[in-house]
């Protein structure tokens, strides 16, 4: 399965390459990207467990960016 996500108060390139680094790290995730142009994040993963490393790849973007807020629906 591969979602887009708005991203809401992303300050800066760097940050955006962190929390990406940081998605790729979370089992079960193939890829994943973070625009810091168009505040979005990508995710591409494991269908079955896709509502779970969704909300990892939240609580690890946080720990990068605690300003940046993840609009999940």
């Amino acid at each position: 399965m591969k979602k887009t996500f708005k991203l809401i108060d992303l300050d800066c390139a760097n940050c955006a390459a962190k929390m990406e680094t940081a998605i790729k790290k979370i089992d079960g995730v193939t890829d994943a990207s973070v625009s810091f142009m168009s505040q979005k994040m990508t995710i591409e993963a494991d269908d079955a467990r896709f509502d779970d490393i969704v909300r990892e790849a939240v609580k690890v973007c946080k720990k990068v960016e605690p300003d940046c807020e993840i609009v999940v629906k």
